[in-house]
């Protein structure tokens, strides 16, 4: 029973090593038909050399003669590494892949798409900011209920109208702008700005000027109140009846068309004047007002939106009142222009927009205006600053009962230029 059964003797086993074998020896090793080994070399782990080129009794493989052998042996790669790798230039056998050199860079395809991006935001950006800006004008004015109006002339012309609107003012801001808190609105200043292919006139209409009222239809009523020859203080028209008094009340006084209406309030300007980060004026001598809040030194200075308004509202520290001020406003906005137009502003979205903000949501203007004749306006008004033009006073040949009384012969020659876009001859006070 312990014998092994028959063909299963360990003697039938031959000499043969793993499992299940007797054999201390190790079966021969089997040779991938690709290899070919070369010369024996040192034994592995410094084991004895065995007859016939063999290693530790491992017995030399035969040569398979099957175009494999070169005479030096065949090497399929791994020895090199190059598995994959082609020949020379890539996909040949023994050789390495290489990359192409990169393809040089369109810049002409390149500099027309970044062109057609940077057009096409620029183009956006306009339309959005046009309809924004559109949308924030206050339309107000109605012109079309002025009667008896002058023809036309060539060019556009402007009346330009300060108020002393408070509306929408608190306490505390009254307080610092030194406005007072009078009900009802009255005109601090009034210009006609005349645009034209002659070069651009700002003519300044005092306030104390004497004028008539004449026939006007009510801008509330729609009744026609009949002149009686009265005559008043011209910022007292647009006290009694708003806007369209006050533009009827210039037409009918100088027989000069006005195009559009342009109004801003005492809020208004000083929030324009602190949006666009202050105004640099150069005062040739200092003058102070309490009334006003003005206290200025002779010389160079930036105004903040407080400092603006007290410049252009100041009367009381001057002799000839009225028109001196006039003067000064003509010289403050045509600076303030000047300034919104640097490029530090219109290239500066964080001052630009809030400039426009402020501007617009302070502007009153007629119902026909469109952005295009307000920048139309703005820009020629910094033309005037910029000595493209002319700035004047209305020629005032004296006074009466403390109005201002205007030089009849000047103003027609003033008005008859005007009219026909001719260069202005006339100088005023």
């Amino acid at each position: 029973m312990s014998e092994w059964p028959e063909g299963r003797s360990d003697d039938n086993r031959g000499n043969r090593y793993g499992r299940g074998s007797a054999s201390a020896q190790p079966e021969g090793a089997r040779v991938m038909r690709q290899v070919r080994r070369g010369e024996p070399s040192a034994p592995p782990y410094g084991g004895p050399q065995q007859g016939g080129g063999g290693y530790a009794g491992v017995p030399q493989q035969p040569a398979y003669g099957n175009g494999y052998d070169d005479g030096a042996g065949y090497d399929s790669g791994y020895n090199t590494g190059q598995v994959y790798g082609g020949g020379p230039g890539g996909g040949g056998p023994g050789g390495t892949r290489e990359r192409g050199p990169r393809p040089a860079p369109n810049w002409r395809k390149r500099i027309k798409w970044t062109a057609i991006t940077v057009v096409s935001v620029l183009i956006v950006t306009s339309v959005a900011t046009y309809f924004w800006a559109d949308s924030k004008l206050h339309r107000d004015v109605d012109l079309s209920k002025v009667i008896d109006r002058p023809a036309a002339g060539a060019g556009t012309n402007y009346l330009i109208v300060g108020s002393d609107s408070r509306k929408g003012m608190s306490d505390a801001e009254k307080k610092a702008l030194h406005t007072g808190s009078a009900e009802g609105q009255r005109t601090d200043s009034m210009m006609i700005l005349h645009v034209g292919s002659n070069g651009d006139t700002l003519v300044s209409l005092p306030r104390d000027s004497d004028v008539e009222i004449p026939s006007y239809q009510g801008s509330t009523t729609g009744k026609v109140y009949q002149g009686t020859g009265r005559h008043t203080k011209l910022n007292a028209a647009y006290a009694e009846d708003g806007p369209t008094l006050l533009v009827r009340t210039v037409e009918y006084n100088t027989g000069l068309h006005i195009d559009h209406y342009v109004e801003i309030g005492f809020s208004g300007f000083a929030n324009i004047v602190d949006a666009v980060g202050g105004v640099t004026i150069d005062i040739d001598k200092g003058f102070k007002d309490k009334y006003s809040g003005a206290d200025f030194k002779a010389g160079k200075q930036t105004m903040n939106g407080e400092q603006a308004l007290a410049f252009v509202r100041t009367r009381h520290a001057f002799a000839a009142s009225d028109l001196q001020r006039t003067k000064n406003q003509q010289k403050f906005l045509a600076a303030l222009a000047h300034q919104v137009a640097t490029p530090s502003t219109i290239l500066n979205p964080f001052k630009l927009y809030p400039t426009l903000g402020a501007g617009l949501d302070s502007l009153t203007v007629d119902k026909d205006m469109s952005l295009w004749n307000l920048a139309s306006m703005f820009f020629a008004m910094k033309d005037v600053n910029g000595g493209n033009g002319t700035s004047m006073n209305m020629p005032v040949s004296g006074s009466t009962g403390g109005n201002l009384v205007w030089d009849k012969a000047k103003v027609k020659t003033l008005v008859s230029e005007l009219k026909n876009d001719e260069k202005v001859t006339v100088s005023g006070n």
